[in-house]
């Protein structure tokens, strides 16, 4: 279908362009940004149903993409400057969502019942001059109780905490919420040294010959053999014991633990 419109505004475009880049003149380029901007609008009026940005946050960013295209659009090559820019001007705003995004995803379904609670929160304080209960949010809504505070709780969830938030009623304020947060590095080597203490006290009740050959085998990382010929007796007794002193020490750290 032939649309005298478009085809004035690609000649509009490439003549611009012409001359934008032979003069690189930002009169020009703000022109071809004006002609073009339907571009952005169109983009924008695309992702503004995707996302809780607002129209116009989308179009400033869209106008960058749009800017970014006529920098680095090539006439000569025959492409149409539309096709071209697209792209961009997706791209900018797709970028800026993704680094605006939330940790926590939301089903769409939450966010469509978010959008409509405001509508309903409204119109309750107009009608009765107060705000509505969960649960006549959730009658209105025709939801169970339990899912709008679900809902609610994903909303709240949405963001993660700076562990540099000040919490507690700390006159000082000096309490952050990592002074709170367990250290699990921390417990791993608390947890080391307690083995460590059992280990040791567990030796201590074998008979000698017992626990030199335990020593051996897993603190000096010898092998059956080489500990048999260290303490001039056989592989088989080295064996026996090893099976004997690990018995022993489970049934010690065990009954220490319980």
């Amino acid at each position: 279908m032939y649309t005298p419109i478009k085809e004035n505004l690609k000649l509009d475009t490439l003549r611009l362009f012409l001359d934008y880049q032979k003069t690189g003149s930002i009169q020009l380029r703000n022109q071809i940004l004006e002609l073009n901007f339907g571009l952005v609008r169109k983009e924008a009026y695309h992702w503004v149903n995707h996302c809780s940005e607002s129209y116009e946050d989308l179009l400033q960013v869209g106008s960058l993409g749009l800017i970014r295209a006529i920098e680095r659009f090539n006439s000569e090559k025959g492409h149409a400057f539309s096709s071209f820019a697209l792209p961009y001007i997706r791209g900018e705003i797709q970028h800026y969502l993704r680094d605006k995004g939330y940790t926590v995803r939301i089903p769409r379904r939450w966010l469509e019942i978010g959008q409509q609670v405001k509508s309903i929160k409204q119109d309750f304080r107009e009608r009765f001059n107060r705000q509505p209960t969960d649960s006549e949010i959730a009658q209105i809504l025709e939801i169970p109780l339990k899912e709008w505070q679900e809902i609610q709780l994903a909303f709240q969830n949405r963001e993660p905490l700076s562990l540099d938030l000040k919490v507690g009623n700390d006159s000082d304020g000096q309490t952050s919420l990592a002074d709170l947060v367990p250290d699990p590095n921390y417990r791993s080597f608390q947890l080391s040294q307690e083995d460590q203490i059992r280990l040791q006290q567990g030796l201590a009740q074998l008979e000698e010959r017992t626990r030199r050959i335990l020593e051996f085998v897993f603190l000096q990382d010898l092998t059956q053999r080489e500990t048999a010929e260290q303490l001039g007796i056989s592989v088989v007794t080295v064996s026996r014991r090893v099976k004997k002193g690990l018995e022993i020490l489970k049934q010690t750290m065990t009954a220490e633990i319980w």
